[in-house]
């Protein structure tokens, strides 16, 4: 068509071949057909992405908000509207929810791909989570429980989809996607970096449950953005790329049951050994990702569509997956133990006209390091290319500096133990900034290293893999930390930053092995 857009109705045809265009109320009459050079916006970039990185800035504002009250919210005592969990279990429950959210990411892209789009999932997703806040704004107990397992799952369906989309507003040969991706990254951390200052100040004057109701306010700006905004997408948004067969429809039912089915008797079954819920959550937690993880890796392994040069990436690829759980076990823990340092360890009071801050407030450094050291850090490795460091080096590093990062930790544990001894202000937000240079050496590489290296016939499930390993690092975590309740989080800290740094360098010595192994990917990336 020479338009550059079309009737939705004369795209049929058009998809056929790739996918199969959805039958909603929500499909705008027109989408655009026409290559996405000719898309030409804000700041020369397709006319979608303005409103998608609006989505994605409202919806990390719901996220990081929620999450940065959630923990103090979990373990408050009720007379204070909290949920009076012990601050053991009340770890335990933030781990295992950031584990679920990257683990249903998983399902959420299934989903999308094999039956209703990644479009509709996004904006069933937001609606899940829009319900989620709003249970938690609500004071009655058996709501906030719901309300934390539906941002869970909301996000899960988020998450994959939203990403999809923007990618879908550029060709393959677009040359402005990288930088519209590099606006996208900039719009998930100015939502990560204003949220938490907000939701830390509505806690403090008016309570928990007014900060949930302004997560619950951004997700509601994320989803008029969506729903405005879907007129300037691509059809490839309202497309689902690989729709389920008639005759398959049955399988996959079955399939996804069997799988709830033996996720239950797991916990059954742990319940009846451990005799503790917190003991068998936190377990369960473990299994899965790690179980999934294994059984992904199998399944590429024994398929035949692999070929022999991909089964050496593919062994390349454990001992980076191995590096990236162990960043995210101590990494992801910014809501959980970091927080509780934040509230319980740290001299809030500002060398600054008397200001103080807040407890939340800590968890704005790590996006705002993030907006200040990736420029550096990307020219770094754009100078290097090709030379030290290379792929498996930088995840040594990475994993060196967040194991140094809990040795600090410990310290300040063992230093500043709280009541009369507090750490200065400055101590912790060092430790996110340190942190962060380990994401930024780890994170980007990751991502762009899997797909390099997935077999041709997995390229989407090997995403998976990675997201897997984010919900890894958090079922470790949230495993550990269910089982060192009665010792100290000094020691906890330093058991875990000595586990890290002897990693490392097992890592390190197997780096000239994975380096062989991925030799050509890299080649082909340094050209």
């Amino acid at each position: 068509m020479s338009g550059p857009t079309a009737a939705a109705d004369d795209l049929e045809d058009d998809v056929a071949q790739s996918g199969r265009l959805i039958s909603s109320r929500w499909r705008p009459t027109t989408l655009r057909t026409a290559p996405s050079r000719e898309d030409r916006g804000l700041f020369g970039h397709p006319r979608g992405l303005p409103w998608m990185l609006n989505v994605e800035m409202w919806e990390r504002f719901s996220y990081y908000g929620m999450r940065a009250i959630l923990l103090y919210f979990i373990t408050d005592t009720v007379a204070r509207g909290g949920l009076g969990l012990s601050a053991n279990s009340g770890q335990v429950v933030i781990a295992l929810y950031g584990m679920a959210v990257y683990l249903l990411a998983i399902p959420g892209g299934i989903f999308a791909d094999r039956v209703i789009g990644p479009w509709l999932s996004t904006l069933y997703g937001g609606m899940v989570i829009m319900a989620g806040h709003i249970c938690l704004s609500v004071p009655v107990t058996a709501l906030s429980w719901l309300g934390i397992v539906l941002v869970a799952v909301g996000t899960g369906f988020i998450k994959p989809n939203l990403t999809t989309i923007v990618g879908g507003l550029y060709d393959d040969d677009d040359i402005r996607r990288d930088a519209g991706f590099q606006l996208f990254y900039m719009s998930i951390n100015i939502g990560a970096f204003a949220s938490p200052l907000l939701t830390g100040w509505l806690r403090e004057h008016y309570g928990y449950h007014a900060g949930f109701s302004s997560a619950a306010v951004g997700m509601a700006f994320a989803l008029v953005a969506f729903v405005y905004g879907r007129h300037k997408l691509s059809a490839f948004a309202f497309t689902v790329p690989n729709p389920v067969r008639p005759e398959e429809r049955q399988r996959l039912l079955l399939g996804s049951i069997g799988v709830l089915v033996a996720i239950a008797v797991v916990v059954a079954v742990l319940q009846v050994l451990t005799g503790s819920l917190v003991t068998t959550v936190a377990t369960a937690g473990l299994l899965i990702p790690v179980g999934a993880a294994v059984a992904y890796f199998v399944v590429m392994f024994r398929s035949p569509k692999v070929t022999a040069g991909e089964h050496t990436h593919l062994r390349a690829y454990i001992p980076l997956w191995v590096g990236a759980v162990l960043f995210f076990m101590i990494s992801e823990q910014a809501a959980g133990k970091m927080a509780t340092f934040a509230e319980s360890n740290t001299d809030l009071r500002l060398p600054f006209f008397g200001w103080s801050t807040t407890a939340e407030a800590y968890q704005s450094v790590n996006p705002a390091a993030i907006v200040l050291l990736a420029p550096l850090v990307g020219m770094l490795f754009t100078r290097r290319a090709g030379r030290f460091p290379s792929t498996i080096m930088k995840f040594v590093i990475a994993v060196l500096i967040v194991g140094f990062s809990a040795l600090m930790l410990g310290y300040g544990f063992q230093i500043w133990p709280g009541g009369q001894d507090l750490s200065p202000w400055w101590f912790l937000a060092l430790v996110y900034v340190i942190q962060t240079v380990a994401e930024l050496f780890l994170t980007p590489v990751g991502l762009a290293t899997t797909t390099a290296l997935a077999p041709r016939s997995f390229a989407s499930q090997a995403m998976g893999l990675w997201w897997l390993s984010v919900a890894a690092g958090q079922g470790v975590a949230g495993f550990i930390i269910a089982q060192t309740e009665d010792i100290s989080d000094a020691t906890y800290y330093y058991g875990l930053g000595a586990a890290t740094l002897l990693m490392a360098l097992v890592l390190f010595a197997v780096a000239p092995w994975t380096q062989r192994q991925m030799a050509d990917v890299e080649a082909a990336t340094a050209e």
